[in-house]
């Protein structure tokens, strides 16, 4: 990484990311001569050929780096770090993939889930993703203060996250999918709901942590708590999420228990709003993908956990051209089973080009997915893009392995040729990651503390 001084105005904290090799800004605006920065905030488009209007003091020579807007990771379970490729779950649809981990799930401790959610985000970081969003529905004894631990952990670190307080509370003997250990009662879920919305959902515009409530699944929460976050939803304007559609058995599973299917049961339950975003999202019929649109609910796709689960196919550009706001995400990384956004851009373009034809689906729209499509499933219209006023969230890649070499399009390379790690990351104008280093710990002794306390869940008794 080269950073170094010039001799203008050495008073004022600007930074100018010059001469980059290419540029994505998401928006099509110009920015081929790069970015000026103060604070935590991009003041300045540098079109090409041109030199900045403001007065700057620091640059960084970018013309070895691909820029792109920070990714943003719209679907995670990051507890599920501990479990990745998990013998007894492999080569499982999902309802037994489910059904062999949650025991396993159920004996998460404090300690355990500090580590997976680091360990998780810093993996995020190391891919170029700067907002992550964590879908965390399990809590057994002793794990009440789960999104508490998530929160201390991001705002240590200094990324942007939106934590989801996922809930069960259909269980095994009330015809739910979860044993009875890892569900909630209902009036302690929306107490608790509610306190973590109070004590940690932030309402500034450029705010680093934000809280959505998130019911886990049709097979795991009774119509009434949908509907009770939705109410609690609409009062705090907070976000709602919750999986749907993610395989036929799960629309089997709505008809036979609810006499609807998946899109009929969110309308039941007052989910029907641009509030809401849904993870995968696969296996929706074209009125109700209309339905979706016409009422601007979110999609995130999760191509390499629906690949590996073999749960199906998203169908991204009708959702699209319908008005449905489509996002991405990892999913968990025991159905994954890694934490890398920018190796799920690829994923996302491979998996679309056996859907549609190559020339409707190309590498741009796949970095729009990571970037400015999944700000707009968060509703965040200040990151995912590239602009004056944005937050300044940036990756930046070099092309220098073997797998680039005799490359032509930079961009198109990023994702064709299989990025997996960015060189240099930028949070609100704060560098967390140099010369491809996370600069905020060591990643060998968090590796090694995470796979302790991984080999320990999966082999107590």
């Amino acid at each position: 990484m080269s950073l170094s001084p010039s001799n203008q105005n050495l008073h004022s904290p600007i930074l100018w990311i010059k001469n980059p090799k290419a540029i994505y800004t998401a928006n099509a605006l110009n920015a081929d001569n790069g970015l000026l920065i103060q604070g935590r905030k991009i003041i300045e488009l540098v079109a090409k050929g041109s030199q900045p209007t403001q007065p700057y003091n620091q640059v960084f020579d970018a013309s070895n780096h691909v820029v792109t807007p920070g990714l943003v990771n719209t679907h995670h379970h990051f507890y599920q770090t501990l479990t990745r490729a998990c013998p007894p779950a492999l080569n499982k649809k999902l309802f037994p993939w489910l059904q062999t981990l949650y025991p396993i799930w159920s004996r998460l401790t404090p300690e355990q889930h500090a580590l997976a959610t680091e360990m998780a985000m810093v993996e995020l970081l190391l891919s170029g993703c700067t907002t992550v969003s964590d879908h965390h529905y399990l809590f057994p004894a002793g794990l009440e203060s789960a999104i508490d631990i998530q929160v201390k952990v991001a705002l240590k670190l200094g990324i942007n996250a939106t934590f989801t307080r996922g809930s069960m509370s259909l269980g095994h003997d009330q015809g739910g999918l979860p044993p009875q250990s890892v569900v909630q009662n209902e009036a302690v879920i929306m107490a608790d709901s509610e306190r973590l919305i109070q004590q940690y959902h932030q309402k500034d515009p450029y705010k680093m942590i934000e809280i959505a409530l998130a019911p886990c699944s049709p097979f795991s929460v009774t119509p009434e708590l949908m509907k009770s976050s939705a109410e609690l939803a609409q009062r705090f304007n907070v976000g709602l999420h919750t999986h749907l559609s993610e395989t036929e058995d799960e629309n089997e599973f709505c008809i036979k228990r609810f006499g609807l299917r998946p899109v009929d049961y969110l309308e039941s339950v007052n989910w029907m709003t641009n509030k809401t975003w849904l993870a995968h999202g696969i296996h929706f019929n074209d009125e109700e993908i209309t339905r979706l649109g016409q009422h601007n609910v979110g999609v995130c796709h999760c191509p390499s956990s629906n690949m590996v689960l073999a749960s199906g196919i998203c169908k991204v550009k009708a959702l699209q051209n319908a008005g449905v706001r489509v996002g991405l995400g990892v999913d968990g990384s025991a159905s994954n089973d890694h934490s890398n956004l920018m190796q799920e851009v690829r994923q996302a373009l491979l998996i679309q080009r056996l859907r549609y034809d190559a020339d409707e689906f190309t590498h741009l729209d796949a970095l729009h997915l990571a970037t400015k499509g999944s700000a707009e499933l968060l509703r965040r219209d200040n990151i995912g893009h590239l602009s004056i006023g944005a937050q300044a969230d940036i990756a930046l890649y070099t092309l220098d392995e073997p797998r680039f070499s005799g490359s032509h399009d930079p961009l198109a390379a990023l994702v064709l040729c299989g990025a997996h790690r960015a060189d240099a990351v930028m949070i609100a104008g704060e560098w967390k990651v140099q010369d491809g280093e996370w600069l905020g710990g060591d990643v060998k002794a968090l590796m090694h503390r995470h796979h302790k306390a991984a080999q320990v869940l999966f082999s107590k008794d």
